[in-house]
Formats: structure tokens, sequence, C-alpha cells
């Protein structure tokens, strides 16, 4: 089962770093993670530099995981040029095309 993530809630530099990401790593979290969308201040997740977008980055190097961040909320935050390799910035529309190109079977918030 192919799943992506949007990441919009507060907690979810601990849901990241605590649980989903460890999972991932580890070959047991159950789903291919195919996407995750970043939004709001979760955007900084993405930043150069930062423990959680290291490890982000180097799942997407294996895995060709999609990483985008809001591309309203990483030029608001003035991040756009400091994200990790891999990682891009755009809109809904370019959410859906790019999850639809992976065949993703489910999106899910948190």
């Amino acid at each position: 089962m192919k799943v992506a993530y949007v990441i919009s809630s507060d907690n979810c530099r601990t849901i990241l770093r605590d649980m989903i990401i460890p999972q991932i790593e580890d070959g047991i979290h159950g789903a291919d993670v195919v996407g995750m969308f970043f939004v709001f201040d979760n955007t900084y997740l993405l930043t150069k530099g930062t423990e959680i977008a290291e490890r982000l980055q180097k799942i997407h190097e294996k895995t060709g995981m999609v990483m985008l961040a809001c591309d309203k909320c990483a030029i608001e935050r003035e991040i756009d040029d400091k994200l990790v390799d891999g990682a891009t910035i755009g809109c809904f529309p370019i959410l859906y095309a790019t999850l639809n190109s992976v065949g993703v079977d489910h999106i899910i918030t948190l």
C-alpha cells in the first residue's frame, strides 16, 4: 500500500522524529511512504542542517519519496532556498500530479 502524508499539525515534529522516520528507516512502517507535503511551520522540518530534514533526505535518496513544501509557506518563512536536497516547493496542483504519478493509495493528514 502506498501512502502520502500531509504534515500540518503542531505535533508532527514528534510524530516524524519518534515514530514514522524510525519505522521507515527500520523497514517496519507497514506502508510504502511515497510522499510528504509540509505546510505552515512544518516547512521548517525540511531545512538543511536539521536532524529530521537530514534523515528525510536519506530516505528520499534511498526510496525516491517526494518531499514537497508548500511554496507560499516556505517563501513566507524565507526558507525556500534553504531546504535539503531533494525537497521542492509547490502547491496542491503539483502535489496531486506528483502523487498521481506514483500511484498513491491513501493520503493521511497528520
